[in-house]
């Protein structure tokens, strides 16, 4: 029997996609309603829900003829939970609405929801509601709610002098990836797919705010744009140790030669890696290394009590 053009997501409907890509999906406890109603019931027990939102555009923030689509699912659900990880809280649910060209085959919709299945349930969390619309191109925009368990939301202006800068996760290899992308770089598979789908360390924000974490955010933008977030709402100098940074330089420098480009400037202002970065009265808890201090003065992050000449970061609207 010779098989039909796979159909597309202007022949099938709204309604008949959003069941394909929700039927037979596991609910955790914490969600009582999930998708088919109306709205989703999702159980708030701190009585609390930190709430986060970002949006993916192609073009703009992936490209269809680098990931496929199972990759730029999983993407938009862990840069959202990092968020949430950066408040100290675990994440619960995901509300996720989908635009894409009415020609976009059902089968390319149906890798996405697989990609971002796949991610929340690694968190134990759900997708627990949405929309699909048609769109020129592919939009995704995800909210992410989180649970705080009884504690303190940890915010970015609670830093103070005398504290340790901490970090989870890896810095640099998103930027490198995405040079190797960009360039037409081949090899270096591990690297470039760090750009397709980051690594958040999932549970590492929560034992951040049980250790006593003072301030903390994710690696979204960059080391050195995300760490003058925190600077500047807690009104401190973050001083980075240079010799710290090593092993994240260490690891992107065979791809920097190969590509004729400055490690230093991956690992200090490249985006996407959403490692959490925090700061600490005392030591870090384990699966964090300390990276710097927080001294009194300008609101200002340095490298080895420098200001550093290159970019800090992603800008959004560049």
């Amino acid at each position: 029997m010779t098989q039909g053009p796979e159909p597309t997501l202007g022949e099938s409907g709204e309604f008949a996609v959003i069941e394909r890509l929700t039927v037979g999906r596991s609910r955790p406890a914490a969600v009582s309603v999930g998708p088919g109603d109306d709205a989703a019931v999702v159980d708030a027990p701190d009585g609390r829900v930190a709430v986060s939102t970002d949006m993916l555009v192609e073009g703009r923030h992936f490209r269809l003829d680098w990931s496929t689509a199972y990759d730029v699912g999983r993407k938009a659900i862990a840069q959202n939970a990092a968020d949430i990880e950066a408040m100290g809280a675990s994440v619960t649910a995901f509300v996720v609405a989908v635009g894409a060209p009415p020609t976009t085959a059902v089968a390319r919709m149906t890798e996405l929801g697989d990609g971002m299945w796949a991610e929340a349930e690694a968190l134990g969390a759900s997708i627990v509601g949405g929309d699909l619309v048609a769109s020129p191109q592919w939009v995704i925009s995800v909210a992410a709610l989180g649970d705080l368990g009884g504690r303190p939301p940890v915010l970015r202006s609670g830093a103070r002098a005398g504290a340790v800068i901490a970090v989870a996760g890896e810095l640099g290899r998103s930027a490198a990836g995405l040079t190797l992308w960009s360039n037409g770089i081949d090899g270096f598979a591990d690297i470039r797919n760090r750009h397709l789908v980051p690594r958040p360390p999932y549970g590492q924000g929560r034992l951040a705010a049980e250790a006593g974490a003072l301030a903390m955010t994710d690696v979204s933008d960059g080391l050195l744009a995300d760490l003058g977030q925190l600077a500047t709402a807690s009104g401190v100098t973050m001083d980075l140790d240079g010799e710290a940074l090593r092993t994240d330089i260490e690891a992107v420098t065979e791809v920097a030669e190969a590509a004729g480009a400055d490690p230093w400037a991956w690992v200090l202002g490249g985006g996407e890696d959403h490692a959490l970065l925090a700061c600490f009265p005392l030591g870090p808890p384990p699966g964090w290394r300390v990276i710097g201090a927080v001294r009194s003065g300008a609101a200002e992050v340095l490298l080895d009590g420098a200001a550093w000449p290159g970019s800090p970061g992603w800008q959004s609207f560049d």
